[in-house]
């Protein structure tokens, strides 16, 4: 386990390369803007569901 965590922290050190920081602001705003739709995405089906539920469960308790 040790070998491992040492292994990467040195991996870390000498073969990873951040981006620009105008290429990480950009990649920023695309994650947030897909976060956001996918939460909208995710609320429209859920609420979907949940009248879908509702209705199925009225008619049968009417």
């Amino acid at each position: 386990m040790f070998t491992y965590i040492k292994e990467s922290i040195e991996e870390l050190r000498h073969n990873v390369t951040l981006p620009p920081k105008s290429e990480s602001s950009n990649l920023m705003v695309v994650v947030a803007v897909f976060s956001i739709l996918f939460a909208l995405a995710t609320w429209g089906v859920d609420s979907v569901f949940s009248k879908l539920i509702k209705l199925y469960f009225s008619n049968i308790l009417s």
